[in-house]
């Protein structure tokens, strides 16, 4: 099996690679090639199979023909601009979150076509739970209205909609996974809007002052980096059939208010660790934030067996096992 990871340098790409590389094999077919691209040159990492790494723009023109040259069997496309860069900046978010993924549905349907059908790859497409939109009930279910209320989620919905799309036309065998807030990432914070749901443990938990730019009310979902990489390993070994016609999935999480993650923190590090949480209202964000969904019932994807953490304080003690050696 030959696997391409489009976005292969960022946190969760990473986390997939080192999977992959470990169990060396994906379902009962073992991995013989992994190609790793981004933007920026993704690390390298000993392998029993061959790797190969590249960089480059992927929604830039001839990239996506390029990238599939080899037909690889499987496609993890992970490459996106965050929420809050995509609102940032209309045209970059665009550019990449929906003129990247249509050029890397279509260079994938002309390999189709030419093949005359026989190179029909599993592609396993990232989206968010920004593609649904207020007012919302209490608890979003699988059939919710998709109406997103920011340029990120219009882009992962027209996304959504593509791979439903040429799915069903026969060009590739799609699954998207829309993605809880993935907390607690690793590393430094980057420019999605959601970013302070993971600063305000990982900085406090490594000595350091975290600023939480919303009230404790805001109630959001989340899922650990552990639980992302399964998901995308599950979406990539599933029955399509199972799936049905419905290509995409709202994965399980955990749906928790700001003062129970600051609360689970308290219990797991005390006091004088919470005591590092600074209160600085952001509107920017607080506008943002105030689009989003709270709460989901996942059972569709349960019910497909993909899996999350039942609670937040087990995210914190996977983030510290998995991040600050336990």
């Amino acid at each position: 099996m030959h696997i391409l990871i489009i976005g292969a340098a960022g946190m969760v790409g990473r986390k997939l690679t080192n999977r992959l590389v470990a169990d060396a094999q994906l379902g009962e077919a073992p991995i013989t090639r992994l190609t790793l691209h981004d933007v920026i040159e993704p690390a390298r990492v000993e392998a029993s199979f061959t790797m190969e790494t590249r960089a480059s723009d992927f929604s830039a023109a001839g990239e996506a023909k390029r990238l599939l040259a080899d037909k690889p069997d499987l496609i993890f496309h992970l490459a996106a601009i965050v929420s809050g860069e995509a609102e940032d900046d209309f045209d970059k978010g665009y550019r990449i979150n929906l003129n990247g993924t249509w050029s890397l549905f279509e260079e994938i349907r002309a390999l189709n076509r030419a093949s005359a059908g026989a190179y029909k790859p599993r592609v396993v497409f990232t989206s968010s739970t920004g593609v649904f939109g207020g007012p919302y009930p209490p608890r979003i279910m699988d059939e919710f209205l998709q109406a997103p209320l920011t340029s990120y989620g219009t882009q992962k919905a027209i996304g959504e909609l593509l791979l439903a799309d040429y799915t069903r036309k026969g060009f590739f065998d799609g699954i998207g996974i829309r993605l809880p807030t993935i907390c607690v990432r690793p590393g430094k914070p980057n420019k999605a809007a959601s970013g302070f749901f993971s600063s305000i443990i990982r900085e406090p938990l490594a000595g350091l002052e975290a600023v939480l730019p919303v009230s404790e009310d805001v109630r959001h979902w989340h899922a650990s980096p552990r639980s992302a990489v399964g998901f995308l390993v599950h979406a990539a070994t599933i029955d399509g059939d199972a799936v049905g016609p419905r290509r995409t999935l709202t994965m399980p999480g955990v749906s928790c208010t700001v003062a129970e993650q600051i609360e689970a923190l308290r219990k797991i590090a005390g006091d004088a660790v919470v005591a590092r949480i600074r209160r600085e209202p952001d509107e920017k964000i607080i506008r943002i934030v105030d689009g989003w969904p709270r709460d989901f019932d996942a059972r569709r994807a349960l019910s497909l067996g993909f899996k999350a953490e039942s609670n937040f304080e087990d995210i914190i003690r996977i983030h510290i096992a998995d991040e600050l050696r336990g």
